[in-house]
């Protein structure tokens, strides 16, 4: 009896296993549609929109120049670094960053007392080397007399004679000394050397101007041009003198520019040649400023469509298609710059001849459909 319990036991719990088992295939088999009809496989017009009187518009394709830009910095060829040849302490600076400044204008000026000090000292020696070089010509022409009488012995007559040498050696070497000193003194006025505008200035007055040490910056703005690093193929295709364009972002502007040095000298690593390109004279431009030089590279074909056919959702651009059957197929397309007015470049997405509907009002028109 108790053996027949337990069998029976056995085969109650196989029962709610198998039971178990065959509840979970049933779910599994109903998540994954077993019961649901299928859609036969191929393609189904329902929901297709058909063309009807939307207008349309043909996909060109055309030949533009193709024009490739080489990025540089706007740089004057005439830069001027102002600095003292005299070790003073500086009294005065008479001009700003970015004033204008004519050639001969006072910029700066120095202490210059103990230069004027060293001039009054020279004309001093002077006066006393003046003096003697007098007294010493009255010597030499007594000497003279008197040796034509037979009076003087002929070493007085000599020495009389390197006497108002010395002398006037002296009072010449007096004169150069107040030419050094006045001309020390000179230096304790700065001047602008030529025509510019200054752009940096690293002294103030009180400091201590030592030869060499920097103390204004400044650049002739007439010679501002635009040197830019350019791949060797079209390196090797440009000429001195070759007439450019320069596009400064920050002014959102053009200008002309004439190509007025290449160096002769690839950059390894980068394989390009810089190119510098001079600029007109502008009130607008300043060095440092970031520009693009454009180099035609030829012609190239490309797609052109209508911007009224360009459907946007978010960040994607999208076109209708008409296709042959008159159905209209939705399409991502991948446009590129803007051409001619109401004309866009398109590099991906359709092909040349094919219909597309132009959509009326505003382009986000059925974008959601």
């Amino acid at each position: 009896m108790k053996l027949m319990r337990k069998w029976f036991a056995a085969l109650g719990r196989i029962g709610m296993i198998g039971g178990g088992l065959l509840l979970l295939v049933a779910i599994i088999a109903w998540l994954s549609g077993m019961f649901e009809d299928k859609v036969q496989p191929g393609w189904t017009g329902r929901g297709v929109p058909k063309h009807t009187d939307q207008p349309t518009d043909i996909v060109h394709e055309i030949e533009k120049p193709y024009i490739e830009e080489a990025i540089g910095t706007l740089k004057a060829s005439s830069r001027t670094v102002v600095s003292s040849k005299l070790l003073a302490t500086i009294t005065e600076i008479h001009v700003t960053a970015g004033d204008q400044v004519q050639q001969g204008q006072e910029l700066i000026r120095l202490d210059s007392k103990e230069y004027e000090a060293r001039l009054d000292q020279a004309k001093r020696a002077l006066e006393a080397t003046t003096a003697n070089r007098e007294q010493a010509e009255k010597a030499f022409q007594r000497a003279t007399t008197l040796q034509q009488q037979n009076a003087l012995s002929r070493s007085e007559f000599d020495l009389a004679q390197r006497d108002l040498q010395v002398a006037t050696a002296n009072e010449l070497q007096a004169i150069k000394a107040i030419q050094e000193a006045e001309a020390l003194l000179s230096y304790t006025v700065i001047k602008a050397a030529k025509n510019g505008r200054i752009v940096d200035r690293t002294a103030e007055p009180g400091d201590i101007a030592r030869p060499g040490e920097p103390i204004l910056t400044l650049y002739d703005a007439t010679s501002l041009r635009l040197e830019a690093p350019v791949m060797e193929h079209l390196a090797v295709k440009l000429n001195v003198g070759d007439r450019l364009s320069v596009y400064v972002d920050a002014l959102d502007r053009e200008f002309d520019a004439t190509i007025d040095e290449i160096v002769p000298q690839a950059d390894a690593p980068s394989r390009s040649f810089l190119v510098k390109a001079s600029l007109p004279k502008s009130e607008e431009l300043y060095e440092g400023m970031f520009g693009r030089l454009r180099i035609s590279a030829g012609e190239r074909r490309h797609l052109c469509l209508n911007t009224d056919a360009l459907i946007q959702v978010g960040q994607l651009d999208f076109v209708d298609v008409v296709l042959p059957d008159g159905n209209i197929e939705r399409r991502l397309v991948k446009i590129g710059q803007l051409g001619m007015p109401g004309r866009q470049e398109v590099l991906s997405g359709i092909e040349a001849g094919e219909r597309v509907v132009l959509q009326a009002g505003d382009a986000d028109a059925g974008g959601t459909e």
